[in-house]
């Protein structure tokens, strides 16, 4: 169930456990599938965990494991029904979280759907620096796979 907030205050809460009005596609006792109501393609899904979850980084394994096998299992009955060129699978979080709760999208895509990459608003040169990037993110992966073995 909900933990460390009131399901009646998190919308995506009130989803999960569908306590709003929602189409569900595929539950578990952990996850609960839901068509979005606002779709970018028929088929659009949200993946929610049934306890109160923000953040990717709070997942713990079990969960994280019953998202990604829900998640395989949508995208199996998308790609047989609805034959899309391919599959979007993404997650918005902090900010760019508009249900306050840990949500994974699950999108068939056709060529020339409109979604795509855009432009960047402000000018960073990211792709400048991939190597001096690369060296930042494995140095914080070594680091956090070593504190996880002490």
């Amino acid at each position: 169930m909900c933990q460390n907030q009131n399901p009646i205050e998190c919308l995506g809460c009130r989803l999960a456990l569908a306590i709003d009005p929602v189409h569900i596609i595929y539950e578990t006792k952990s996850v609960t599938c839901i068509l979005d109501i606002e779709p970018f393609q028929e088929g659009h899904t949200l993946i929610l965990p049934k306890r109160h979850l923000r953040e990717w980084t709070e997942l713990d394994p079990q969960t994280s494991q019953a998202i990604t096998e829900a998640a395989a299992i949508v995208s199996k009955a998308i790609q047989d029904l609805y034959k899309p060129d391919g599959i979007t699978i993404c997650q918005n979080g902090g900010v760019f979280n508009e249900l306050g709760h840990f949500h994974l999208h699950v999108i068939p895509r056709y060529e020339g759907d409109g979604f795509t990459w855009s432009e960047p608003v402000f000018e960073h040169k990211a792709g400048e620096r991939l190597a001096e990037t690369g060296r930042k993110i494995v140095h914080a992966i070594r680091q956090l796979t070593s504190e996880g073995k002490s």
